[in-house]
């Protein structure tokens, strides 16, 4: 068994704080209103740095490099790590640390308005790595496989709820919209969780580590907003049936569940039992109704 393979099989523990190589502090305190927890253990920064494992020819996206230190890793191994980081307060420490690196390019924007397409040019593709603030890591992640055409993997540091919700097999209850969403672009893999204790400040919940692949479909069916509206739709009131909540579903598409018979008749097309709820359906049988209103 390779070496890599042996690391594979460890169990996915949580990484607790490490009293060995602390990442040296900065007088910066993280903002709160932007969600920052700063990663200060090392150890959990090699082990990330290690599933991501890097290489020389390739160029790595780092959302969110905070005070650096991922980065300081990353531009050990890639061949060029472009950072974008919103809060401008943390822009000068960054240059002032990395800027004599010429693999490395600094953006102060919004991840959430950037074409990372045209950012990684002349690359065609690029991997993400990020430590992404709570209160937008859904966002983030939506507009990140929306750039699928250029993403082939993200390695991601969220909440732990957030992971579970996005790994969640039908039936689950943490099943929701975005479990759905990413199960149509991405293969997903839970690395490990991270003790509080590993950041500053201390937040009051457990992160975990998740790599997303993204497959290599250019789209999971003929209108995928239309399918995605469905699916919100669906999840609307989780207490209810996918038949209730079709029934009160936003006006536009509503009107056009009614061209196609109603509610009732296009679940019973998609061959999906009535009194089932939004959870319990596969991604498969999503595709089967989005397509009784698409086709």
């Amino acid at each position: 068994m390779s070496e890599k393979a042996k690391d594979k099989s460890r169990p996915h523990l949580p990484v607790s704080p490490s009293p060995h190589l602390p990442i040296a502090p900065s007088p910066l305190r993280p903002s709160k209103s932007l969600g920052q927890n700063f990663l200060i253990n090392e150890g959990v920064v090699s082990r990330i740095i290690e599933e991501l494992s890097p290489t020389s020819e390739e160029t790595i996206i780092e959302i969110g490099p905070g005070r650096g230190a991922l980065t300081s890793q990353l531009l050990e191994k890639a061949g060029l790590v472009i950072a974008i980081e919103f809060d401008r307060n943390l822009i000068p420490l960054l240059e002032e640390n990395f800027a004599a690196r010429k693999n490395f390019k600094l953006l102060a924007a919004d991840a959430l308005a950037v074409d990372f397409c045209s950012v990684i040019q002349p690359a065609t593709h690029a991997r993400v790595v990020a430590n992404l603030p709570y209160n937008i890591a859904t966002a983030i992640l939506q507009r990140l496989i929306a750039h699928r055409s250029c993403i082939s993997e993200m390695v991601l540091m969220l909440q732990k709820e957030v992971v579970d919700r996005l790994i969640a097999p039908p039936g689950s209850k943490e099943r929701g919209y975005i479990s759905v969403f990413v199960e149509a672009y991405c293969e997903t893999e839970k690395l490990f969780d991270i003790a509080p204790g590993s950041f500053r400040p201390v937040p009051k919940v457990r992160s975990s580590v998740i790599r997303l692949k993204l497959k290599q479909k250019e789209a999971v069916t003929k209108n995928e907003s239309r399918l995605w509206q469905l699916v919100s739709a669906g999840f609307a009131q989780r207490r209810k049936t996918i038949l209730n909540n079709l029934r009160g579903a936003p006006p536009q598409l509503l009107d056009l569940v009614k061209r196609y018979g109603g509610a009732s008749i296009i679940l019973c097309r998609a061959e999906i039992d009535l009194q089932r709820r939004a959870e319990t359906l596969t991604l498969e049988e999503w595709l089967r109704l989005g397509r009784t209103i698409i086709d």
